[in-house]
């Protein structure tokens, strides 16, 4: 009995592993950074290694994903091996699959590729992020071993976590559109910094300068797709997760570096580890607390819309999403009510009158906000004009008309009974 409950439990926890498949430029990366994949396998990945040019590699096996993330830690590959290349790990995204890349100052053309196809771009072969002003005293000379201040991460808590200490980066940089929404700096060197190669001299304008030389940029597509661009291999290491930071022009004493907790946060939102959100019970009705979710209302009615948001935990459970900015718009070609949600017990709710215009109007909640999932709910209802019965017996705004009508049907009476009775007594008087 207890050899069969032990069968059970490792069946149940193999079903609720999430696959991870991790393409590695030599088998020697498990070991230098062992720390960064024992933190995934403590969390639930199941961790698949190969080499990224290895002539097995498969990334779906009749017509179904055998992963469900992607880390590739391979920089200088050319090429992919076996059946995977960069159209085959876009279209991986494209179906919902989260890809984790990290590349180095030999950058191949697989990775070149693969950033460009996501609208991002690493600079080039042999160029690293350089800063004179920002460096670590084991630095060889070239100050390429640089140090981004916790004030450098973005303030995006559910990406990035609670990072305080400083980080150690050596590696390329990135060069990414402000203007692409889908695209996140999460990571930016300082102002003095530059990407350059630094064994010739600075003869033409690099690549990125100052705070445009992004370190760690993300992407969350429109399907809610995540991918994650690290300039650095470097950055993941057991070296740089147990250093401790020492600035080369600071007096202060040093102190235990940020890489670790940064790694652990950026990997649990690129695997959807956190900031997902999932749209549960959605319910309209009158505000007397009639029939739930009628096909139609009247104009000017009082309704009650109600929808429940989910938000997965860092433990894999779902507890209610807590924001004050979750907005309803009930439209028709244009919103005619834009309104932020109550909530309540866990739910979000509103209360609002309908318009005085009928038509086919929809209740849409359109949630977008940096590192949670896209919500979107739509529900369609008619709503009609008032029936014949429905309307005022008398309204006040046609008083002057009623009264035009009697005056009018007593002046027709007074003149009827004048012309009738005055003829009558002319005759008589002949």
């Amino acid at each position: 009995m207890k050899f069969l409950f032990v069968l059970i439990s490792l069946c149940v926890s193999s079903c609720l592993s999430i696959k991870t498949l991790v393409l590695l430029e030599s088998l020697a990366t498990k070991e230098t950074h062992s720390m960064f994949f024992r933190s995934l396998r403590e969390r639930g990945h199941k961790l698949t290694y190969s080499l990224a040019d290895d002539s097995s590699l498969v990334l779906n096996k009749f017509g179904e994903y055998l992963y469900t993330n992607v880390i590739i830690f391979a920089p200088s590959v050319r090429e992919f091996g076996g059946k995977i290349d960069v159209a085959t790990l876009i279209t991986f995204v494209d179906e919902g699959g989260n890809v984790l890349i990290a590349a180095s100052s030999k950058i191949g053309e697989a990775i070149r590729e693969l950033g460009s196809e996501c609208g991002i771009e690493f600079d080039e072969e042999k160029t690293e992020v350089i800063d004179h002003h920002n460096y670590d005293k084991k630095d060889e000379g070239k100050h390429t071993l640089i140090i981004a201040d916790s004030g450098n991460i973005a303030k995006i808590p559910v990406m990035v976590g609670k990072v305080s200490a400083p980080i150690l980066f050596r590696g390329v940089g990135i060069a990414a559109d402000d203007q692409n929404p889908l695209l996140i700096n999460l990571l930016h060197a300082s102002s003095n910094a530059y990407s350059f190669n630094p064994d010739k001299p600075v003869e033409d304008y690099p690549n990125s300068v100052g705070k445009n030389t992004q370190l760690i940029t993300s992407l969350q597509a429109r399907n809610n797709a995540r991918v994650l661009f690290v300039g650095s291999m470097d950055f993941f290491s057991d070296e740089f997760f147990s250093a401790n930071v020492d600035h080369a022009l600071s007096k202060q004493a040093p102190v235990r570096s940020g890489n670790e907790a940064l790694a652990k946060a950026i990997s649990k939102w690129v695997f959807k580890e956190i900031g997902v959100l999932r749209v549960g019970n959605v319910s309209h009705r009158l505000s007397d607390n009639s029939a739930i979710n009628p096909r139609e209302y009247t104009i000017m009615e009082d309704v009650h819309y109600e929808i429940s948001i989910d938000e997965l935990q860092s433990d894999g459970s779902w507890a209610p999403f807590v924001a004050d900015d979750v907005q309803l718009e009930f439209f028709r070609i244009d919103p005619f009510v834009r309104q932020n949600m109550l909530r309540k017990n866990g739910k979000f709710y509103l209360d609002f009158k309908l318009p005085d215009v009928y038509g086919v109007f929809k209740f849409l909640v359109d949630y977008h906000r940096l590192g949670f999932t896209h919500v979107y709910s739509s529900t369609q209802v008619s709503v009609r004009p008032l029936m014949h019965t429905q309307y005022e017996r008398f309204i006040q705004a046609a008083y002057p008309y009623y009264a035009s009508a009697l005056s009018m049907m007593v002046g027709v009476l007074i003149f009827s009974f004048l012309f009738l009775y005055f003829k009558e007594d002319k005759e008589k008087s002949e």
